[in-house]
């Protein structure tokens, strides 16, 4: 397929077939250059589209599941505003959404719950993770902060109750940022996805640090096996430069210590100090892509305290259990909405968490294009 100038490609608007015949006219010395700009690894092309939305209000990553129900295929999908978590079913797909119901939690952590992750066992056991904001009450300068954490929880019901299984990762008491200019958080972790590995082995877990360092914060990984999916607490390790280090359990109080990441994509300035460029990656979104046969990863970046918005972003890895070989993220979209995320097209297979060659691209629960991958 020859592709339309008027898409937009990344990192540049040219067609790719269109590019490769112009090496031939290329001089000697430009010819190098542009053979490195299609050799160097997956893109992505966004294409205008018709509007969708999705049925339920949107303030975090939405998660979709497929599922035959009296054997018609279903997809359920998890939207989640203000802290409260719905869920919507189609048989016709994302597009022609029902009106969201509320789920029920069997008991719902402190604060606010946002659903942001679902992945199916075989057994028809459904996994959530969770991003649960208390409000930071460390010191005064906080009022009206949030710390978040990951959780999990589970459901035997296709999602409409689940059992809280408790805390997955978790930001030590006692370092909240007091006095922090930021405009919503004083410290945490959180605004995350999650990917089971094609060995069911481990989950993946992609997660915004917001913590006291500067050298911590940023987009980190950690993972936590599969077999430990009923019991997570302390169960979880941190990717670090080419380790995995584990969660720890104190002897003496049996308090659970989880460990700071160095991030892959760390922040240029700082999350909680306003006279720093921020320039921070975060929000991840991450999916399997069949077309290219790698992950794919996108993300927001904030220009500042509140989280204005300079550009979606897009980074590709051939495998998750070596974070290093995620790809530098390439500027996708100028400006555009929090929480990007793709759904896969293909009826009973096509979620946030696996797509094809072209899939729905969204923001805060509304697409406006389509994007192609382009290999």
């Amino acid at each position: 397929m020859v592709l339309p100038s008027s898409w937009r490609l990344v990192p540049r608007a040219v067609p790719l077939l269109t590019f490769v015949a112009c090496l031939a006219i290329l001089s000697d010395s430009e010819r190098p250059a542009a053979l490195e700009q299609i050799q160097r690894g997956p893109r992505a092309v966004l294409v205008p589209a018709p509007r969708v939305v999705l049925s339920g209000t949107v303030d975090s990553n939405s998660p979709a599941v497929w599922e035959r129900v009296r054997g018609k295929p279903t997809v359920f999908v998890f939207t989640s505003f203000f802290g409260v978590p719905s869920r919507a079913t189609s048989t016709m797909g994302v597009g022609l959404l029902g009106q969201p119901v509320a789920v029920t939690l069997n008991k719902w952590p402190p604060g606010q719950t946002w659903l942001e992750a679902v992945v199916p066992a075989e057994d028809g056991t459904w996994y959530g993770f969770y991003h649960n904001e208390r409000s930071a009450t460390g010191c005064d300068e906080n009022a009206g902060k949030a710390v978040p954490r990951l959780g999990a929880m589970r459901s035997t019901n296709r999602g409409a109750t689940w059992k809280n299984l408790g805390t997955v990762l978790t930001m030590r008491k006692n370092t909240e940022v007091c006095g922090t200019p930021n405009g919503y958080f004083a410290g945490g972790v959180g605004d995350f996805s999650v990917m089971l590995d094609e060995d069911a082995e481990y989950l993946y877990f992609f997660y915004s640090q917001y913590v006291s360092a500067d050298w911590s914060q940023g987009v980190a990984v950690a993972r936590l096996p599969w077999a430990d999916r009923d019991a997570p607490a302390g169960k979880i390790a941190v990717y670090d430069d080419g380790d995995w280090v584990a969660a720890r359990t104190t002897k003496s109080s049996g308090t659970v210590l989880y460990p700071v990441a160095p991030p892959i994509f760390p922040v240029d300035g700082s999350w909680h100090d306003a006279s720093l460029p921020l320039g921070a990656y975060w929000g991840p979104s991450v999916h399997w892509n069949t077309h290219l046969n790698q992950y794919v990863m996108l993300l927001n970046r904030a220009n500042d305290m509140e989280w204005s918005q300079e550009g979606v972003y897009i980074s590709f890895a051939p495998r998750l259990d070596d974070p290093k070989l995620w790809s530098p993220p390439q500027k996708l979209l100028d400006g555009g909405r929090w929480y990007p995320q793709v759904f896969g097209l293909e009826s009973e297979t096509g979620t946030d968490k696996q797509a094809g060659a072209i899939a729905r691209f969204y923001m805060s629960g509304s697409s406006e294009y389509l994007i192609q991958f382009v290999r």
